[in-house]
């Protein structure tokens, strides 16, 4: 579901005053200026104002909103469950009942002008295909869209992200190439990371060259996207028929980072058959051995798994 014009029912606690409006002049008083009563797009306040108009409106219909991710909502009925998402003026929910559904559309739609976009495809970027057995999730169309950006939609599809051989150095010999470039493909690239785990280790490789990138790197990034190539629509599949048991994995590499010996995190965590979250970056401290390195993103990897149970 979308809100129109979400920002316009907010109220706002401070005094804020506007110029009159073209077309609302007032012909008796033209110095004067306008109180606002309710938040305006443009307002640094419109889109808290909005949020507590949103929250308020759910609470008093027996929703609870989250302890730790404040943009959930839920709701019991007897056996029954509703979970609401909210994301700016985007919503997104799903329940165990059609008639919790069809209440939760009538609740809304009895303060907001709302238009419903029935089964959920597309959020955020990310492209949904629910199916009997489960739900498919992917952002292929996104995959194209950045190839076709950098005329690489036909270029040599690459069997894996990156090569084991030469490993990335600071490379401080090369020749500086365009940074404005490489921040840029790097930026998209982490976007993708966002359903597409498997690239998210060299991703990061790449990341930590920004502020002064080589030929080296720039190979490098663009190898990834040969990869994408030949695999534009790889997805998450979430089974339906999985077990809600939370299990999760860790690994590091000793003194991977070639600027300052420090050691990368990876981590992972799994509801049953379904990956629900992964993580990878440099640790902030160096290890001395593979054991502490170990031990580092053993840890953090459970700081994961602690905020999940919460």
């Amino acid at each position: 579901m979308d809100v129109k014009t979400a920002f316009l029912y907010g109220k706002v606690n401070e005094e804020i005053y506007v110029c009159q409006p073209p077309g609302f002049e007032d012909s008796q008083y033209p110095d004067h200026v306008y109180k606002l009563d309710k938040a305006l797009y443009g307002l640094h306040q419109a889109p808290r104002a909005w949020y507590a108009a949103l929250t308020d409106h759910l609470l008093a219909h027996g929703y609870t909103r989250g302890v730790i991710d404040q943009t959930l909502f839920v709701r019991k009925d007897k056996d029954n469950l509703i979970l609401v998402q909210i994301y700016v003026d985007d919503i997104i929910f799903g329940s165990t009942s059609s008639v919790l559904c069809k209440e939760f559309e009538a609740v809304m739609k009895k303060k907001f002008e709302m238009s419903a976009m029935g089964e959920m495809t597309f959020f955020l970027g990310l492209q949904v295909k629910q199916d009997p057995k489960g739900v498919l999730i992917h952002q292929g169309k996104y995959v194209t869209d950045i190839l076709t950006k950098f005329k690489m939609l036909g270029s040599k599809p690459a069997s894996t992200p990156m090569a084991a051989r030469p490993v990335l150095t600071s490379d401080s010999d090369g020749e500086d190439v365009d940074q404005h470039l490489y921040r840029l493909m790097i930026g998209l690239l982490m976007y993708l990371t966002a359903s597409r785990p498997d690239i998210m280790l060299f991703v990061c490789q790449c990341a930590r060259y920004q502020a002064n990138p080589k030929p080296s790197h720039l190979i490098a990034a663009k190898r990834i996207f040969r990869y994408l190539v030949g695999k534009p629509h790889l997805c998450l599949w979430y089974p339906k028929n999985s077990e809600f048991r939370l299990h999760a994995y860790s690994n590091s590499d000793f003194g991977g980072c070639n600027l300052d010996r420090i050691s990368t995190t990876g981590g992972c965590q799994y509801l049953g058959d379904r990956i629900v979250s992964w993580q990878c970056k440099k640790q902030t401290t160096v290890s001395t051995s593979t054991a502490e390195t170990e031990y580092v993103a053993a840890s953090s990897c459970y700081s994961q798994v602690i905020w999940m149970q919460q």
